[in-house]
């Protein structure tokens, strides 16, 4: 074997090698930690670049920093109410397209129906928001964001992911908000067998947004998470832990 056969021999595995544990790096370390709740102190104000949304006319769920099984997470605790926690952000979905994130809910909302505007409550959601441009969208959906932008701000989206967990509807159901079909709500967790528990959730957002939209997700805009109650006048007690955006 010639020493220029040993040298090409060598390159010729080294690269592929060398390249597959690049791909790798280059993948773990592209991340964006939305939520890094467990950076913070129990008790501070919000994260940082977090703001609260509240509803006109409704009383608000409120948000706060605390310690559970040793780390830092948001509490979220609506009685007859309802509010988000909101961070504007922007990512490409074809880069990290993979959500994780964990929660955790006191218990279910028994008068609770996703399928109806009176049973629109929920424990726990988290919302993905994609900036759609309105010029594709008909003229009087048009119209209804931009009045509604008028009121909620940029909290009104054109086209949305929404992830709850539902007491009624099973686990991976996909159905269209019952107050707009611009957000497509996907049952993440079903049931009560997790209450009381953390659960840890992975979703691919591109693929969740192919399925409802039927086409390219554009890029995100915003997170959101939620408990409201304000629908059935229950109450409900959520809790989130770290919400992150990763490669494939």
């Amino acid at each position: 074997m010639t020493p220029i056969y040993r040298a090409t021999h060598f390159l010729g595995f080294l690269l592929p090698t060398l390249a597959f544990f690049l791909a790798g790096q280059v993948a773990e370390a592209v991340e964006h930690r939305v939520g890094a709740f467990s950076d913070a102190n129990p008790g501070d104000a919000l994260p940082a670049g977090w703001r609260v949304a509240k509803l006109p006319g409704v009383a608000a769920t409120t948000f706060s920093l605390t310690r559970l099984d040793g780390v830092t997470v948001v509490r979220m605790a609506a009685t007859n109410a309802g509010a988000s926690l909101y961070r504007p952000y922007r990512i490409d979905p074809g880069e990290t397209p993979v959500l994780r994130w964990r929660w955790r809910i006191g218990g279910l909302i028994p008068d609770a129906d996703l399928r109806a505007k009176a049973g629109d409550d929920v424990p726990a959601r988290l919302y993905v928001m994609f900036d759609y441009p309105l010029e594709k969208l008909p003229f009087v959906e048009r119209t209804k964001i931009r009045l509604a932008r008028t009121v909620a701000g940029d909290l009104v989206p054109a086209a949305a992911l929404c992830y709850v967990w539902d007491g009624k509807l099973p686990e991976d159901t996909s159905l269209w908000n019952a107050y707009t079909d611009r957000v497509r709500v996907v049952v993440a967790e079903s049931g009560p067998a997790g209450v009381g528990q953390w659960v840890n959730e992975q979703r691919d957002v591109a693929e969740d947004f192919r399925a409802a939209f039927g086409e390219e997700p554009p890029p995100i805009s915003g997170i959101a998470i939620a408990a409201d109650t304000d629908q059935t006048g229950g109450a409900a007690q959520g809790w989130f832990g770290d919400i992150s955006f990763s490669a494939r």
